[in-house]
């Protein structure tokens, strides 16, 4: 293994069976942490090739079993991945939404990495939610619910759970070859049919620019038609929060809107888009989008949220809480799902209009805050979050609250500094609306 962390410390190419002898050190608990964390930067610094990355990807997945499904599920089988943003709670309502239209979605999610939250921390937040499942069990969900959301288990793609946590503790988080791999080589062991990701892009993403997220779509893409299933991409901006709650609790507290068919408007399209993108590719639509309308549909129907109190049941939330939490009140939600000890309002410190609430300072403030971890198997406080009082394009008064912090105590001043320069303000409206989603790669 030093021979080969040299290798790659030199800026030579990794063969097909040293990358697998790698990734076999990893699984086998020959290699040390020290000698996995210095390839991951190795890796980091001098990068891999389109062949070395898909053989990465082939490696991880060929760590654990691989899910096998009746034949009957064939081109039923998608799901849907984003590389990380504040705010980005779309999967829970993705996943639920997309089996109400008759598809199967065995979504296997990760934790947080740096200042952007994880789908399984998020439904952590949810008391008795189970994210460990056998295939076994993520077989029986699939039969009984449509869907299901878990992680990286001992079974499926151990060296992923491993490099996972270890790239958020070595600042290797961006790395290209590693995001594409650490993401296909799950789905490549899900056994899907389609797949479609959410690339991210701005000072609040792993890839700062629209041409770093291009590169790297195109490499997701590229490698999935290589592994067998049909990719596509979009690139969105991710300088601005998804949605307007942050936090773990609050996020699930604003997916549940959508589910019951509101919710902020960047939310509800951007899951119409991907599920609607991926019910095409499956031939369930005859157009992107008319599947767009299908999960308009049971968005508003209630199907999907239907779904998804299935699905919390079937991962081992109490039905009493499920019932809750799905159709219950603000109160009965806030009353499952607990409530920071203060809530905080920061006031504008002038007047003006708002071009844009910048999502970095806040995520990094609240990840201090406990919202995310320093250390890999750190814990976190679901409760810590925010709530923006106000969008892009509207008008603020000075004095007027434009944000609500949850915490349980530990905002000084610094943090509320770092927080009023996310408030970004002028004497004029923004000169366009922001967009959505900005390009799409198949």
């Amino acid at each position: 293994l030093p021979a080969l962390i040299g290798k790659k410390r030199d800026g030579q190419r990794l063969e097909e069976a040293e990358i697998q002898s790698f990734v076999r050190g990893i699984t086998e608990g020959t290699a040390q942490q020290g000698q996995i964390g210095a390839m991951l930067m190795a890796i980091r610094l001098r990068g891999m090739d389109m062949c070395e990355t898909l053989a990465l990807t082939r490696a991880m997945a060929a760590s654990g079993r691989a899910l096998a499904w009746p034949q009957a599920w064939h081109g039923r089988l998608v799901d849907k991945h984003s590389t990380g943003g504040v705010g980005d709670k779309v999967s829970l309502v993705l996943a639920p939404a997309l089996a109400a239209c008759g598809c199967k979605v065995p979504m296997i999610s990760g934790r947080g990495l740096g200042h952007t939250g994880g789908t399984l921390d998020k439904l952590e937040a949810i008391p008795g939610f189970r994210v460990n499942l056998s295939p076994e069990e993520m077989r029986d969900a699939l039969e009984r619910v449509g869907c299901c959301i878990v992680g990286q288990s001992e079974e499926l793609c151990p060296a992923d759970r491993v490099l996972y946590a270890l790239r958020d503790v070595t600042a290797t988080v961006d790395s290209l070859p590693l995001i594409t791999a650490s993401i296909l080589s799950k789905k490549a062991a899900e056994g899907l049919s389609a797949l479609v990701l959410d690339v991210k892009y701005g000072r609040a993403a792993l890839c700062p620019t629209r041409d770093s997220a291009r590169r790297l779509a195109r490499s997701l893409v590229w490698v999935s038609s290589q592994l067998g299933f049909r990719g596509s991409a979009v690139l969105t901006p991710m300088s601005q929060p998804l949605g307007r709650r942050l936090g773990h609790s609050l996020e699930v507290l604003e997916a549940l809107e959508a589910l019951h068919g509101g919710g902020p408007p960047d939310l509800r399209h951007l899951v119409t888009m991907l599920g609607g993108l991926l019910l095409w590719q499956r031939g369930l639509a005859e157009a992107a989008e008319q599947g767009q309308q299908l999960l308009k549909g049971v968005l508003d129907d209630g199907s999907a949220l239907a779904t998804f109190e299935a699905m919390l049941g079937v991962q081992g939330v109490p039905p009493k809480t499920a019932k809750l939490l799905c159709t219950g009140t603000p109160a009965h939600r806030w009353q499952v799902l607990g409530q920071a000890s203060i809530q905080e309002e920061l006031n504008a410190p002038g007047g003006g209009w708002v071009q844009q609430i910048e999502a970095l300072p806040l995520a990094q403030v609240l990840h201090r805050l406990g919202a995310g971890r320093e250390r890999a198997g750190d814990r976190i406080n679901h409760r810590v979050g925010a709530e923006l009082l106000v969008t892009a394009g509207q008008r603020l008064q000075e004095g007027e609250a434009w944000l609500r912090v949850h915490h349980d105590g530990g905002l000084d001043e610094e943090g509320r500094k770092a927080l009023q320069a996310a408030l970004c303000l002028a004497p004029e409206p923004p000169s366009s609306p922001p967009e959505f989603v900005t390009e799409t790669i198949l």
